[in-house]
């Protein structure tokens, strides 16, 4: 079984024992979080969509820990201007435990 879940404006294809990295959430490390912005579940035979959220579905995630990404190098320059900037985005690391119809 699959899930199409929904978490900082990004989507994420996820299914059981799953770890993926999403915006970071305020939740401490070993927390157990409830996502319940599922947008499609699939089985092996059937799938459900949702119009836009599949109703009384979620997806059960243990928290695994909090870190910072790799940094990302942001060149502006135009004539006698030239800037260099760096950005590290903070993520949350989840393992996915169960998805629930």
């Amino acid at each position: 079984m699959y899930a199409i879940i929904m978490s900082g404006g990004k989507q994420y294809k996820v299914s059981e024992g799953d770890v993926l990295d999403v915006e970071s959430l305020s939740v401490n490390a070993g927390d157990t979080v409830e996502l319940d912005q599922v947008l499609l579940v699939g089985g092996e035979d059937d799938i459900t969509v949702g119009k836009p959220l599949v109703e009384g579905a979620k997806v059960t995630a243990t928290v695994k820990e909090h870190g910072r990404g790799k940094k990302i190098i942001v060149y502006k320059h135009r004539k006698n201007y030239k800037r260099k900037q760096g950005h590290r985005q903070n993520y949350t690391r989840l393992q996915i435990e169960k998805i629930e119809m």
